[in-house]
């Protein structure tokens, strides 16, 4: 298959490999060559007439446009403008419950939540101190790896402060890694910038994949500990730390002895059977392609709406790669006043670039347009498709903890790193991340890349984890969709993806006004 017309009533089909000029599409021969990902005009269109994608406009074109001849970004131009007023027009859709129950292997915490993955992770109060936490996190790799003889799976003894080779932990735990997070945040900082970093922080030290948190302080700046301790809240002591740096002597040395005790009690933990309904789903996609819409954001919304059935949770982010769909998502909300939430969800996102001065609907990168994408209607009718066809049950705001099952939607805005670290932080155990041109970063959960092109998934193999491009290869989406669920599994049960393999794991916080 060299082309494809998505929906009966587009006037446009996409080039799944590169065509040429002379080329037959829908029978009409192509006037000049069209890249992959790029778009075929199937019907003769004026200046000014709509072009349609996925049976919606994604825009129209500012030339006469010939049958055979390719629209991109330079010729076809948004018809989306500023704030909107909305109606409830509810179109729901029951997502049949799974037949099989499936299960993962995950870590069943005290507070009732599961993690898939059973790390020390050590966490900055301020930028000040990412040194001080790096130093930390490489010592007590060494101090561990040369332990026993090199055996990792060691357990503490408070008594002695020491990585004691006395006692070993059950044979069916796994390594504990430790990891730091460094960012640049957490003084001079005001208002909502403030509260955000602090929110994301305290999230990731309730995240159920961190068996153990230490949380490092300087001791001047403006996320001070007590205060940012009682943000937290609760917490089991034998599993969180947190300590400032300017009141201890040697704070290298305080800071080991406190992940010796950290790593005494979560090298310990094990996974067991957990029910799939237990998993929180992040849904993402950066540097999009035309194939984007085609082939890995519909396996995506497959995949969710199982999830959904199967009792469990995904979450949709991105909102300004929302606006041109966001109609389709208001009218799948579960009742009226999660429709008015949705509606500040796009509202508000749109505020915020207008109080900016920029301008609301040019989001497409310039990655995203030499992939084949020309307006952000296209690109969000797109991009929504990730979330399938289930009910929408909740909408978070940005730093926001999941509390209610099903599918989410969840402010945060487009930026990968940005958008992936709200989704770690509302609670997802795992992001998927699809992509048409490649990206190697983590987030502070497993990340995982599924490319839109097989050239991609062949050519990146250090980044990419799974490949929907087979899809355009004629592979049914039902055999693709097995593969790929039984791979999330997988995954949920300890398989590493390759962020984690390469070790690139970081985090980003939503920063909106003044550095003082």
């Amino acid at each position: 298959m060299k082309y494809i017309k998505i929906n009966p009533d587009d006037n446009v089909a996409v080039a799944l490999e590169d065509l040429r000029r002379g080329d037959v599409v829908e029978g009409i021969t192509l006037l000049q060559d069209v890249p992959r990902g790029h778009k075929v005009v199937l019907e003769g269109l004026r200046a000014g007439d709509n072009v349609i994608k996925y049976g919606y406009p994604i825009g129209h074109v500012t030339a006469d446009a010939p049958a055979g001849s390719m629209v991109d970004h330079a010729t076809v131009k948004t018809n989306l403008e500023g704030l909107l007023e909305y109606s409830y027009n509810p179109a729901l859709a029951e997502i049949p419950a799974a037949g099989q129950r499936r299960t993962f292997k995950g870590y069943r915490r005290a507070d009732g939540q599961v993690g898939i993955r059973n790390q020390i992770w050590v966490i900055p109060t301020v930028g000040c101190v990412n040194g001080i936490c790096q130093e930390l996190v490489e010592r007590f790799r060494a101090e561990i790896a040369g332990s026993d003889s090199g055996q990792a799976l060691l357990c503490g003894d408070k008594n002695l402060g020491r990585i004691s080779a006395s006692q070993t932990c059950p044979a069916s735990a796994e390594p504990v890694d430790i990891i730091a997070f460094p960012h640049n945040y957490g003084c001079s900082q005001l208002g909502a910038d403030h509260e955000n970093t602090r929110t994301i922080l305290a999230d990731m030290v309730h995240h159920p994949n961190a068996g153990g948190v230490l949380v490092v302080s300087l001791g001047c700046e403006n996320n001070q500990l007590e205060a940012f301790r009682e943000l937290v809240g609760p917490v089991d002591d034998s599993r969180v730390n947190m300590f400032v740096t300017q009141t201890v002597g040697d704070e290298i040395e305080y800071g080991l002895k406190c992940l010796r005790e950290i790593y005494a009690v979560c090298s310990k933990d094990c996974r067991e059977d957990v029910p799939v309904s237990e998993l929180r789903v992040g849904l993402k996609c950066g540097g999009s392609d035309g194939l984007s819409g085609i082939t890995a954001n519909p396996l995506l919304g497959v995949f969710s709406d199982w999830i959904v059935a199967q009792g469990g949770t995904t979450v949709l982010t991105e909102v300004p790669e929302m606006f041109g769909a966001e109609t389709i998502l208001m009218n799948r909300c579960q009742d009226a006043a999660t429709f008015e939430k949705t509606v500040s969800l796009i509202n508000d996102f749109k505020e915020y670039f207008i109080k900016q001065g920029m301008p609301v609907y040019e989001n497409p990168s310039p990655g995203n347009k030499a992939g084949g994408i020309s307006t952000l209607e296209e690109k969000s009718l797109g991009c929504t498709q990730k979330c399938g066809k289930s009910i929408v049950r909740g909408v978070l705001r940005y730093g926001e903890r999941l509390s209610v099952k099903g599918l989410n939607l969840l402010s945060a805005p487009g930026n990968d790193l940005v958008a992936s670290t709200a989704l770690a932080a509302s609670g997802c155990q795992i992001v998927l991340f699809t992509t048409g041109r490649g990206t190697p970063f983590g987030s502070f959960v497993p990340t995982m890349k599924i490319a839109t092109n097989t050239l991609l998934a062949q050519g990146k193999p250090r980044w990419i984890d799974f490949n929907a491009g087979a899809l355009a290869q004629d592979e049914p989406m039902e055999a693709v969709a097995g593969r790929f669920t039984d791979y999330v599994l997988a995954v949920a049960s300890g398989q590493k993806v390759n962020n984690e393999k390469n070790g690139y794991h970081e985090i980003a916080i939503f920063k909106q006004g003044v550095t003082l």
